[in-house]
């Protein structure tokens, strides 16, 4: 498995921008599938945006089109996920995922095998 951690997380006004970042460590991170989640207090986790192995691809739920983008860096086994024009209702803990099998399509979190331990995104309205 790969261990990570996920940084970049705090407050900000609505329609300002964050930039979170995922540290993988232990394993080559681009063998691996890697995702966003988040996740508020009472509700499921909800996939955000994934990202593929070798070429890039990247997968991106109707929540965060046009406004959220992700990106590998292979090299410094890093994941970022840019988020612009926030809303109060993208307040949650943000959660990086990864797996070795899994398409970035699949948004079911179980299907993800190594989490990060969450960064808290709250928007201000």
């Amino acid at each position: 498995q790969v261990q990570l951690v996920e940084s970049g997380g705090g407050l900000v006004q609505a329609g300002g921008s964050l930039r979170l970042s995922c540290a993988a460590s232990g394993r080559t991170s681009s063998r691996y599938t890697m995702a966003w989640f988040r996740q508020v207090p009472g509700k499921e986790r909800e996939f955000v945006a994934a990202i593929g192995r070798s070429d890039g691809t990247i997968y991106l739920a109707d929540s965060a089109k046009g406004r959220f983008t992700i990106s590998r860096d292979n090299a410094e086994n890093t994941v970022l996920l840019q988020m612009n024009n926030l809303k109060p209702e993208d307040t949650a803990v943000y959660y990086c995922a990864a797996d070795p099998r899994v398409s970035i399509t699949v948004t079911m979190p179980r299907a993800y095998s190594s989490w990060g331990q969450g960064t808290q995104v709250t928007v201000a309205s």
